[in-house]
């Protein structure tokens, strides 16, 4: 066998990844084309159901008008078009998850295929929870204190005295959009937090300890966050923290019990016995009498 006959051998399973890689994208690409289309017809619909918030809280103020302008002439269009590309991504997700799961199986043995599993169904059901809670809780109170700093206006009376002028809102189509969907895409990924921290203590790369011990990192990252991804009214990013830091606390849980269940079965695989260690301890005078491990006997029964 020649040299380039053995370079030919060894791509060979590199190009049929590719292959197989390019046929899954090609698929998940045509999935979202068609769900896009479908919500590009049906835009009208979908774009009353995301104004519902605003129009209830409007209504709550008594104002019956719960209309948006048109600032551009083209913004209709691209209204649609956002809509569209939301709408297409969501309907054409289980679709796409399917794809990769499809091009990640025949990697995987059976019980990373059993671990992984879950995951893969928990995200999109983790992202919905979060969307339904932005959309459902968080836009009413936040576009009802936004609608808060209106006030109505007078003309200037008979007597000479000026009232003041009205402040009313005339919301532009595209900007509210934009937010009622930042909303609902910023705490939809918030809420895969437990399922991606569970997913790297399954694979070891964080402990539940880890997690524990940077708390106060995590309070103040979670804090930067909620300034980030929310409007800059202190009940949405208090809102937002709150739930992102149960949900920090959920997933040390989660880790936690994921953690004893692979010890568990470490133990009855036989990989190690406790009982068998602390005797070979006792027995050992070098090690029984050896201040490290007199220390972490101590460091033990502290944590007991």
């Amino acid at each position: 066998m020649t040299k380039t006959d053995e370079i030919d051998d060894t791509s060979a399973p590199l190009i049929e990844h590719l292959a197989e890689l390019r046929t899954r994208l090609i698929h998940a690409m045509l999935a979202f084309v068609v769900g896009m289309v479908i919500c590009f017809t049906f835009w009208n619909p979908i774009f009353n159901f995301l104004t519902e918030p605003l129009c209830s809280a409007l209504a709550a103020r008594g104002q019956e008008d719960c209309g948006l302008v048109l600032i551009k002439l083209q913004e209709g269009f691209f209204v649609a078009v956002s809509i569209s590309l939301v709408g297409g991504l969501v309907l054409s997700f289980p679709y796409i998850s399917f794809q990769l799961w499809r091009f990640v199986a025949p990697g995987l043995y059976k019980s990373e295929k059993g671990a992984f599993l879950p995951f893969l169904i928990a995200s999109p059901f983790m992202f919905i929870l979060g969307a339904s809670f932005a959309y459902f809780v968080v836009t009413p109170m936040a576009f009802d204190f936004f609608l808060g700093f209106q006030q109505p206006g007078s003309l200037i009376t008979e007597d000479g005295a000026t009232q003041h002028s009205a402040i009313a809102f005339m919301g532009s189509a595209q900007e509210y959009l934009n937010l009622t969907i930042k909303f609902i895409v910023a705490f939809g990924l918030c809420f895969q937090l437990p399922v991606l921290l569970t997913l790297l203590g399954k694979a070891g790369i964080v402990s539940s300890e880890g997690l524990a011990a940077v708390r106060k990192y995590a309070v103040v990252a979670i804090l930067i966050l909620a300034a980030v991804v929310t409007p800059p009214d202190v009940i949405t990013q208090v809102i937002l923290f709150s739930v992102v830091y149960a949900l920090y606390e959920v997933s040390i849980f989660t880790v936690r019990r994921v953690e004893k269940k692979r010890e568990e079965r470490l133990r009855a695989e036989g990989y190690y016995d406790d009982e068998e260690e602390e005797a070979d301890v006792a027995e050992d005078p070098l090690l029984k009498n050896d201040p490290l491990m007199k220390e972490f006997d101590e460091d033990e029964e502290d944590r007991k």
